[in-house]
């Protein structure tokens, strides 16, 4: 794995906005970065990458199977006591999972370290699965990058046929999020054409435009009731909403479903230690109470349960924490991490998003940022496989 400079294509703006990826920069600094590419090779991607993510992902399907069934756990991840069953239920009837993404330390001389997972609302799956393919596409025919080269993806045609294998009879599926931000109403367009493109007809509504019928049902603002519905909007906030009680008797299949509430959690992080103690993809991590929390010294990461781009994550160096990005995470409690910052390329901290679709690990994107915590506008840089 090495970081190789490039040269941008001098129209990847006016192509990244003809596809919908509009959001590529922000303030005059890109989010999409062409200036750089990481080169991998063939062994580290079918030796390290793919191997990790595929095993992680049947770990934590293990661990779901056996939080739904023990009330204090659940409890001690923070899910709402009142929704314990709802999660459990949509385990037990197997309601099924679109995709995740695993965020991983790698820097191609070791195994792969689990950060955390992107297990429910995933962002960054667009300009992966997109744009990301077509830069080396063009790339390829430029003569910028061998015509050997390739690209760990397969993102875009198995999201496409997950849709289908969910459902495989076609049907209205409902799509939610905040049209106002602009990244997550791209990235549900982009999800609205796979389902089209898979036999679905989509209808997008507003998330904060989602009511209540006088049978208790969701409804969108025409009236018609959410049958299937793909959201992006956290669980850990629709338990907490008013109308969180009536998401057990709506009957509406959610993808991604409940029972992800479980994984897009940090307390995932030393349940998985507890289980699989010196796992060679897994940091050492406990919860924050834990008095086993001290075994990791005075330099630790500290992450809430719940919260997202790096808000109130803490470096803690020899005791000392430095400054967070705070967004007011953390009521819900803490875990600490053993301290391993992202590799350093060129003077940039990268990490590996490794995608899941279904089981099957389904690609990676790689982001970089100029800190050790990965935030909101960290670049996304391509990638290429050597061949």
């Amino acid at each position: 794995m090495r970081r190789v400079a490039m040269t941008p294509r001098a129209d990847w703006r006016d192509k990244a906005d003809a596809i919908g990826f509009v959001y590529h920069g922000a303030g005059g600094d890109p989010y999409w970065d062409e200036s750089a590419a990481y080169a991998f090779t063939l062994r580290e991607i079918d030796d390290d990458l793919e191997p990790a993510a595929a095993e992680l992902h049947q770990m934590c399907l293990a661990l779901v199977d056996e939080v739904v069934r023990d009330e204090s756990l659940l409890t001690r991840l923070a899910i709402p006591k009142a929704h314990h069953a709802l999660v459990a239920e949509s385990w037990r009837t197997r309601q099924p999972s679109l995709y995740g993404r695993f965020d991983l330390a790698y820097d191609g001389s070791g195994p792969a370290k689990l950060y955390e997972y992107n297990a429910d609302t995933p962002t960054s799956v667009f300009e992966c699965a997109t744009f990301q393919w077509l830069w080396l596409e063009e790339a390829i025919a430029a003569g910028t990058l061998p015509a050997g080269s390739d690209q760990f993806n397969s993102l875009f045609d198995k999201l496409r046929a997950r849709f289908g294998a969910i459902f495989p009879t076609g049907g209205f599926v409902h799509f939610a999020a905040d049209a106002q931000a602009v990244e997550d109403r791209q990235t549900v367009r982009f999800f609205e054409d796979l389902a089209a493109q898979a036999g679905i007809e989509p209808k997008f509504v507003e998330m904060r435009d989602i009511g209540l019928n006088a049978a208790g049902r969701f409804v969108d603002t025409d009236g018609f009731e959410l049958q299937a519905a793909f959201k992006l909007y956290p669980w850990e906030n629709m338990l907490r909403e008013p109308y969180a009680a009536n998401l057990v008797t709506a009957g509406v299949r959610w993808i991604e479903p409940a029972w992800k509430s479980i994984l897009s959690n940090k307390g995932l992080l030393p349940l998985l230690c507890a289980r699989h103690e010196g796992h060679p993809n897994l940091l050492p991590a406990f919860f924050d109470d834990d008095p086993a929390a001290a075994s990791l010294g005075t330099s630790y990461a500290r992450k809430p349960i719940f919260s997202r781009e790096g808000a109130n994550v803490a470096i803690v160096r020899d005791g000392v924490e430095e400054a967070v990005i705070d967004e007011g995470y953390g009521a819900e409690g803490f875990i600490r991490q053993a301290l391993l910052p992202p590799p350093v390329f060129d003077g940039h901290h990268a990490i590996v998003g490794a995608w899941i679709v279904g089981d099957e690990p389904a690609g990676i994107g790689l982001r970089e940022d100029d800190t050790v915590v990965t935030r909101n506008m960290a670049r996304f840089v391509p990638h290429y496989i050597e061949g």
